[in-house]
Order: C-alpha cells, then sequence, then structure tokens
C-alpha cells in the first residue's frame, strides 16, 4: 500500500476517534458551539472516506479508456469535501440560531473542555503527517484533508474559549454566536476548496513560477534564439503535462532533433518531477509552421518572430 493511501487510513482512523470525544464533550456541556464542532467531525470522517477511494482510484494506472491516467480522481476528492463542509456549516448556523432564540445554560465545562482539546490535539498531529506526506506526494487530496483538519483545530479552540468564558461570566448568548462564526469560517473553507478543485478539473494552466522554470528550462537547452510557441500547461492530480512546438531548421535531422528533445524532457523534469512533456518540432522556414495564434498558449520570450512568407503559388 502506497504511503498516501496509509495516510489517508491513519485520517478515517483519527476522525472516528474525534467524532467520538466531540460528541462526548457535548453531550456533557450540552454547549451548541462543542455541537457545532462535533458536526465537523462527521465532515472530517466523511472526507477522510472520500479521500481515501479517491487517492486509491488515482494510483490505478493508465488503461485504454483512462490513457491519461486516473490522477483527476484527487480533485472530485476535494470537491465532495468542499460541497460537504458547505452543508455542515449550513446545519451549525440553523443550530446556532435556534439556541439564540431558545437559551440553555452549560453544564460539565471543565471536562468537556479537556475532551474538545484532546480531540484537537489529535487532530493536529494527523494534519501535520498529512501535510508531509502531501508536499511530498503532490497530493491535493491529502493537503485538503489535511488544511481541513488544522482548520478544525483552530475551530475547536475557539469554541472552548468561547464556551469557557461564557461559563465565567454567565453571558450564554456567547456559545451560539461563537457557533455561528465557526460556521461563516467553515463556509469559506469549502468555497475554497471547491474553487481549487474546480480549476484542477477545468485544466488550468500551472503557476507562473513553475511555467518559469519549464521556459528557463528550454532556453537553457537550445538557447534563446530558438523559438518555440504553443507552450500549454496542466496538472491531473500529482502530474504535470506540458506541450509545445519548437521551430528548428528543415535541414535539421531527426536524430539531431530528438536528441534536443531529450535533452529538453530531461531539464524540465530534473526541476518539475512527475512531469510529461511533448514537443513538435516544426520547420522553422515554413510559413505554416507559425500557428501558435490558433493553437494558443504561451510562445518564447519576446515578440514571436513574423513567420516566413509563404511559397505556395
Amino acid at each position: 500500500m502506497s504511503i498516501t493511501r496509509r495516510v489517508a487510513l491513519l485520517s478515517v482512523s483519527a476522525a472516528i476517534v474525534t467524532l467520538l470525544l466531540k460528541f462526548g464533550a457535548y453531550a456533557l456541556t450540552g454547549s451548541v458551539g462543542l455541537l457545532s464542532d462535533a458536526i465537523e467531525s462527521f465532515v472530517n470522517l466523511a472526507a477522510a472516506l472520500i479521500a481515501f477511494t479517491a487517492i486509491s482510484i488515482a494510483h490505478r494506472p493508465p488503461d485504454d479508456n483512462h490513457a491519461y491516467g486516473h490522477d483527476k480522481a484527487e480533485y472530485f476528492s476535494s470537491g465532495a469535501e468542499g460541497a460537504l463542509i458547505l452543508i455542515a456549516a449550513g446545519v451549525i448556523i440553523v443550530s446556532a440560531a435556534n439556541r439564540l432564540l431558545h437559551p440553555a445554560p452549560l453544564d460539565n465545562l471543565g471536562i468537556g473542555s479537556v475532551i474538545a482539546l484532546a480531540a484537537s490535539a489529535i487532530n493536529f498531529g494527523v494534519s501535520r503527517i498529512l501535510l508531509r506526506v502531501a508536499h511530498q506526494e503532490d497530493s491535493i487530496a491529502l493537503e485538503a484533508d489535511a488544511q481541513h483538519l488544522m482548520t478544525d483545530v483552530w475551530t475547536s479552540i475557539g469554541v472552548v474559549a468561547g464556551i469557557l468564558v461564557a461559563g465565567v461570566t454567565g453571558w450564554q448568548m456567547l456559545d451560539p454566536l461563537i457557533a455561528i462564526a465557526v460556521g461563516l469560517n467553515i463556509v469559506w473553507m469549502g468555497v475554497q476548496l471547491l474553487r481549487r478543485s474546480t480549476a484542477g478539473l477545468m485544466d488550468v494552466a500551472l503557476p507562473g513560477a513553475e511555467v518559469a522554470v519549464i521556459q528557463a528550462a528550454i532556453s537553457g537547452v537550445v538557447g534563446p534564439d530558438v523559438p518555440y510557441h504553443a507552450l500549454r500547461t496542466r496538472k491531473s492530480g500529482s502530474r504535470r503535462f506540458i506541450d509545445f512546438h519548437l521551430l528548428l531548421p528543415g535541414k535539421t535531422t531527426v536524430q539531431t532533433s530528438h536528441d534536443l528533445i531529450s535533452q529538453i524532457e530531461a531539464a524540465i523534469e530534473q526541476e518539475l518531477p512527475k512531469t510529461y512533456v511533448t514537443i513538435h518540432v516544426e520547420p522553422s522556414e515554413d510559413a505554416a509552421s507559425w500557428d501558435g495564434h490558433i493553437v494558443g498558449g504561451l510562445a518564447s520570450a519576446g515578440p514571436a518572430p513574423a513567420p516566413p512568407e509563404s511559397t505556395a503559388p
């Protein structure tokens, strides 16, 4: 089993433990703030299960129907997690609004707070592990799960602080107000996850810093005077896909072109792991080769040279 699947299973186990702890804390105190925190634990569990499933699918090798692999399953994971978070936020806000209309006393705040903080400590430890592996393996599903758990940690700390202040001051309205604030914060997080998963599914270009690395690698091999265009990039899970047109003199042999392409691919892959590069070589003397404005994508630095005049009769 891959390391990403192992830590995804760890997240599932942690979600079950923290869910039980947080609902126990709510049962002891009656705090709607702790209830909001406990409800989010259901989302944690669902998200962890979805992440594990998506990672398992993403690790399947390419097949006849999925020649580019199954990596995009991770984007569905983060999107589903974002949707679940928004649902949980709605439940939290409705519960808190009801408590505002019907205030209730809080009990056993000390032991309830200790249990909630213990659950947060578990989430904190698991989130650090998830985030480290997510960066190592470039997994958006694990990263989304890790960020979600860290938000849960800060949410729990805020809820505990709020109910303790409410218990000391007797201002019961503070508990549902904090729960509403928690719900709104969760809405923001859910929207961010949905936006990111949508960007991946829509084949958004790689970040500017990575594109700059690609362009530097190309120029480092062929030099600044060899033009290229139609540079297009995208990411699918942890894999990057790059393709562009390289314009070389028509007299360049196939072997020389192949060697040059191999050098460019190696230079890019050295800087950006898990990268798949496709380079289309075209004769620079042919006007039909200068079709970057049709294909789209980026061109070599500076204004693209004017294409040669067509020699067609």
